[in-house]
C-alpha cells in the first residue's frame, strides 16, 4: 500500500494570447521551427494520436506519471479509496484550457481515463489529453467538447494490469519527450509537440513570420508559380514577397485611413 498523498503541486500558466496563437500556428510549423532555429530537434510526442479527427488543443502541461505495477504498494479495485488514486488528482487542480500529460509507459493495457473523469475534465474546461497508453469508454469520450490523443483504447481500467499512477506534477517522459508540468503542449490532426515554456514567446514571433511567408507561397503556387521559386523562398521570391508584404501593410493602412473619416 503507497503510504499519504503527497501534497499536489500547481503549475505557473502562461498567457492565453500566447497559448492561442501557438495553437493557430499548428503543429507542423511548431515543429519545424523548434529544429530549424531554437535547437529542439524533435518536439513531437510520437505516438499518441487524435481520437476524433479535427480537433485542436493547446494549453500548459498537468503531468501524470506511472510506473510499473507493484501489488505490495497498491492493491486498490477499481473503486476501492478512490481518493488515494492519483489519475483524479491531476485533475483536480485543473484550469480551462489545461492539458493532462500521461506518461504510461506505452501500455496497451490501462485505460488511464474513462468517460467519467473526463467528462469531469471537460466540464472544467480542460482542453486536452495526451496519453501515451490507453484511455477506455471511447465511443464516449469521442463525443465530449475535449481533445485527446492516445496511442489506442482499452476496456481494463487504470490499474488493473501492468501500470499504477505514481505521481502528478513532477517532470516525465511522454513518449521518451521531457515533459517539465507547465510547457506548452500543442495538439492537431498532424500529433502533438512539446514547446518548452521558456521558448514560447519568442516560437511565436518565428511562427508569426512563417506563417505570413506561407500564405505569400501559397498564392504564388496556387497560381501556378514555380515551387523552385517560392518554396522555399528563393532570393529572388524572399524579394518580391517583401514587396508584397509592403503592398499588404499600406492597402491596410490605406482602409484604416477611409474609416476614420
Amino acid at each position: 500500500m503507497l503510504d499519504a498523498l503527497p501534497k499536489i503541486k500547481d503549475i505557473a500558466r502562461p498567457p492565453r494570447a500566447l497559448v492561442d496563437g501557438l495553437a493557430r500556428a499548428g503543429t507542423a510549423t511548431l515543429a519545424s521551427e523548434l529544429s530549424r532555429q531554437m535547437g529542439i530537434r524533435d518536439p513531437q510526442i510520437r505516438g499518441p494520436r487524435p481520437l476524433k479527427k479535427g480537433r485542436v488543443a493547446a494549453g500548459p502541461a498537468l503531468t501524470l506519471q506511472c510506473m510499473p505495477k507493484r501489488e505490495d504498494l497498491y492493491s486498490e479495485s477499481e473503486y476501492e479509496d478512490p481518493e488515494r488514486q492519483l489519475h483524479r488528482h491531476v485533475l483536480y487542480p485543473a484550469q480551462r484550457g489545461d492539458v493532462v500529460v500521461v506518461d504510461a509507459r506505452g501500455d496497451l493495457g490501462s485505460g488511464i481515463f474513462g468517460e467519467m473523469m473526463l467528462t469531469y475534465f471537460a466540464g472544467k474546461g480542460g482542453a486536452g489529453v495526451v496519453v501515451d497508453g490507453c484511455i477506455r469508454d471511447s465511443a464516449e469520450a469521442a463525443k465530449l467538447d475535449l481533445g485527446i490523443w492516445v496511442k489506442d483504447v482499452t476496456p481494463n481500467y487504470h490499474a488493473q494490469t501492468n501500470i499504477i499512477p505514481f505521481a502528478v506534477n513532477v517532470p516525465i517522459a511522454c513518449a521518451n519527450v521531457l515533459v517539465i508540468p507547465g510547457d506548452i503542449i500543442v495538439a492537431d490532426d498532424d500529433g502533438v509537440v512539446l514547446v518548452p515554456i521558456a521558448l514560447a514567446p519568442r516560437l511565436l514571433e518565428i511562427a508569426g513570420e512563417h506563417a505570413e511567408w506561407e500564405e505569400f507561397a501559397r498564392l504564388r503556387l496556387a497560381e501556378g508559380g514555380d515551387l523552385r521559386k517560392y518554396y522555399p523562398l528563393s532570393a529572388e521570391g524572399e524579394a518580391e514577397y517583401r514587396n508584397w508584404r509592403a503592398a499588404q501593410s499600406d492597402r491596410a493602412k490605406s482602409t484604416d485611413t477611409i474609416r476614420s473619416r
